[in-house]
């Protein structure tokens, strides 16, 4: 339900601007050249510009313009999609003087291009939509040929708009689309900065964009607003008044009150309150990343809210009052989105579950913290027979709380190794012999299962510890990226913007990588994204696949002499032994589990599902309800290996 729930959002904004960039970095032409060379001397293949880099960098850059392909048509830019060399030996030259000029007028042509979308607008009003619009048509689109053949595919995207708003409350319809109209005129808005300051700016901030972006698909170039977002993506820890907002036409509605939240403390703001004015400043149809900008700010700093409340009167009339409320701002924590954990009881015990969303830490705590604590509590209260690990959703994190969580279920070891962008391996070793779950453990995994997520999966399998459950792989993400800013100071942002950086691959004890292929998973039990084009393979230009030698006997080849001494007494007496007790139940569970997934009309009806095309999205999801299917195939798999388990155990009792 949620991948249809998300997809129908997808739709519904379907070809209407991307997000602004709120603060604009202060940077100018000698900095992007600096950056650029900054950037490519830490990239894992890219150290200089090439013929095809600029290429790309240029391409990438029109795509930043119009991500859409519903501004320009090909003869405007036909001519900087395809360069000969020695216009990109021009290119190159001047990128490495700091001359933009080309940049700027190909971002002179999207101001045309912007004109001349509104004149063809207007002609749209006036035409009837046609029907039975899908979505697929607009798949891997590309350019419109002429200015008809543009007129024509925004024709079809306003009737498959219709169409997608169609499914909503006639109430809110009308709502919808003028938030459409909004994110479009606001995207303009932007591109048309008359300011000379601003106009420079957003320019040189896109040319980074598209330099980075260039390299590969997870090198990134981040304005100080998205780099600040991007953290507390990582952290899911900001400062602010703890309330989930979302952007209406007359103001930001607040949709949740966070828990241990500055709001949630005062219990003075209510949810669907509007806020129509932070610190006396109106925020009436301004930009969403904007208006939350303005109410966060530094901790235990005020800030003045004007909203509106709806209040229902006895007669049931509605009025609306105007309130100022001010709060203190604070720390925020969004614990529902750091980790999940519950408990299904099994015999004299129970099975344990933990969902960890993402692989983060700061300055109050981490991932592996946390489960670790769960899993000490799951134990003494619940005398914990199994533990099911759930990193389904979790696109990964930072690589150090990967080797930790590892090492809650493995003693010491290489977790992970790396090569960086100069060819030097280094591992990344479990040092604490400290063993916090040594029972029967599961992860579940999905095609969104990235990154870290890959790591501790295909490493806890490598070493036998744990059976890996889910989809037939994971997303395929075995390279790794250094961000410029510190996570131990999420607040130091520099004012020219920071870097995300691929510096080369990681690999498991195993000597292999996930880059492209992914965690194999042990027993396929397919998650709704089973069949969906996801994975690092889909994406641009990725890193190919290798390897390196396997790593379960640590040689300790890649530290000085003095620390190798030291880590042979307590580290390397206490190496983790590969385990093969799970492997020889395997074929049983597979059989078990293939055979209820065959027998079960809830879960047949969830792979049709799952089989759908995107342009079915408006279909009901009816048959298989809101179960957690794939959750629950994997706790029947736990219990037929307690059960296992048990068995052989009274096997060597009975025996000796």
């Amino acid at each position: 339900m949620i991948y249809r729930f998300c997809s129908f959002l997808t739709f519904l904004s379907f070809f209407i601007a991307v997000c602004l960039q709120a603060k604009l970095p202060e940077i100018a032409p000698r900095d992007v050249t600096f950056k650029a060379k900054e950037l490519m001397k830490a990239h894992a293949m890219h150290k200089r510009f090439t013929l095809e880099l600029m290429q790309r960098i240029l391409i990438n850059y029109l795509e930043s313009l119009d991500p859409n392909k519903t501004y320009f048509i090909l003869s405007d830019i036909e001519n900087w999609q395809h360069c000969d060399q020695k216009q990109l030996e021009q290119i190159i030259y001047s990128y490495y003087k700091s001359d933009f000029s080309c940049f700027v007028e190909i971002h002179n042509l999207f101001l045309k291009a912007i004109a001349r979308r509104e004149n063809i607008e207007q002609v749209l009003n006036q035409l009837s939509l046609p029907e039975n619009v899908k979505a697929s048509e607009f798949k891997e689109m590309q350019w419109a040929v002429t200015e008809e053949d543009l007129k024509n595919r925004l024709l079809r995207i306003r009737s498959l708009q219709a169409q997608t708003m169609s499914h909503l409350e006639e109430k809110i319809r009308e709502k919808a689309k003028q938030r459409i109209i909004k994110a479009q005129k606001n995207f303009e808005k932007e591109a048309l900065e008359s300011d000379p300051i601003k106009k420079e700016r957003l320019i040189l901030s896109n040319i980074l964009k598209a330099t980075a972006s260039s390299l590969d698909s997870h090198s990134a170039y981040f304005t100080p607003g998205e780099a600040a977002q991007f953290m507390i993506d990582v952290q899911h820890r900001l400062c602010g008044i703890g309330a989930q907002l979302r952007d209406d036409l007359d103001g930001i509605t607040i949709v949740k009150i966070l828990e241990g939240g500055p709001a949630s403390a005062s219990k003075e703001l209510k949810e669907k309150d509007r806020i129509i004015a932070v610190d006396d400043e109106p925020i009436v149809g301004m930009e969403m990343t904007q208006a939350v900008e303005m109410i966060r700010g530094p901790e235990n700093t005020p800030v003045k809210l004007t909203i509106v409340r709806e209040l229902v009167e006895k007669n049931q009339e509605t009025k609306e009052q105007q309130l100022e409320i001010t709060l203190t701002r604070g720390e925020v924590v969004i614990k529902e989105m750091r980790f999940d954990s519950q408990y299904e009881p099994y015999g004299a015990g129970a099975i344990g579950y933990i969902k960890l969303y993402s692989f983060y830490e700061d300055q109050k705590g981490s991932c592996a913290e946390d489960v670790k604590k769960e899993i000490m509590h799951l134990k003494s209260s619940q005398q914990l027979q199994g533990l099911i690990l759930d990193l389904r959703y979790n696109c990964g994190g930072l690589l150090n709380q990967a080797v930790d969580v590892t090492g809650l279920f493995i003693s010491t070891g290489i977790a992970v190794s790396i090569k960086d962008e100069n060819g030097q391996v280094q591992h990344l070793r479990v040092i604490d012999k400290e063993v916090v779950w040594d029972g029967p453990l599961i992860i579940l995994v999905s095609r969104m299962s990235a990154s870290a997520s890959e790591i501790v999966a295909q490493t806890l399998q490598d070493y036998g510890r744990a059976i890996v459950v889910g989809d037939a792989h994971t997303f395929g993400k075995g390279s790794f990226q250094t961000f410029t800013l510190s996570s131990n100071d999420p607040h130091a942002i520099n004012p020219e913007g920071e870097f995300k950086v691929t510096r080369g691959r990681y690999y498991t004890v195993s000597g292999k990588t996930p880059q492209l292929v992914g965690v194999t998973a042990d027993i396929c039990v397919p998650s709704l994204f089973c069949q969906k084009d996801i994975g690092e393979k889909h994406g641009k230009f990725p890193l190919s696949n290798d390897a390196i030698a396997p790593n379960f006997i640590d040689t300790l080849s890649d530290l000085p002499d003095a620390k190798k001494r030291l880590a042979h007494k307590d580290y390397a007496e206490n190496l983790q032994k590969p385990i093969t007790l799970y492997k020889n139940y395997l074929p049983l569970l597979k059989e078990n589990s293939s055979r209820r997934i065959a027998a079960s009309a809830n879960y047949q009806n969830f792979l049709k599902e799952a089989a759908k095309k995107e342009e079915d999205v408006s279909e009901e999801i009816e048959k298989f309800g809101l179960n957690d299917l794939q959750l629950e195939e994997a706790n029947q798999i736990m219990k037929d290996l307690l059960l296992l388990l048990t068995t052989t155990d009274q096997q060597i009792a009975k025996a000796a």
